[in-house]
């Protein structure tokens, strides 16, 4: 039984990623840049945000699905592209991680950990905002800094 629910489960992960369309650096910036998404992760970390073209993001975040949501705010410059993947330079961090960016439907995508897609990835829901609904860049949000040691 377990044996078949595995079959079913690396088939159907399989057939979502031969339904993605891979995006460079440049398409994903003009798909996603300046647009409200709704994101869930495979450990169950989920919420909202904005990247901004220059390399910024403010959002929300609710770590492993549970706990206080998060406010974040990373400045200019934390996303950049390298080669074919799109990395995050944040402070504090021992490593640059880089994600591939696959375009999964007319409003969606997903961002995987280079070279560990099918296991570590969020999947980003296009969200529409409608007056006085969103998430500005001039509301007082917490740093990069305070919400990475809050894991």
């Amino acid at each position: 039984m377990i044996a078949r629910l595995v079959i079913v489960l690396m088939s159907w992960l399989a057939a979502g990623a031969a339904w993605a369309e891979p995006m460079s650096p440049e398409a994903a910036r003009r798909f996603v840049a300046g647009k409200l998404f709704a994101f869930n992760c495979f450990d169950g970390s989920r919420g909202a945000g904005r990247i901004y073209g220059d390399g910024s993001v403010i959002g929300t975040i609710q770590f492993h699905g549970s706990g206080p949501v998060r406010s974040v705010w990373l400045p200019a410059g934390t996303l950049q592209a390298r080669g074919q993947a799109i990395c995050a330079s944040i402070k504090g961090m021992a490593f640059d991680p880089c994600f591939n960016v696959d375009r999964t439907g007319e409003g969606s995508f997903r961002g995987s950990l280079s070279g560990l897609g099918m296991i570590a990835y969020c999947d980003f829901t296009r969200r529409q905002v409608y007056a006085g609904m969103g998430l500005r860049r001039h509301e007082p949000v917490s740093s990069a800094t305070s919400v990475a040691g809050a894991e």
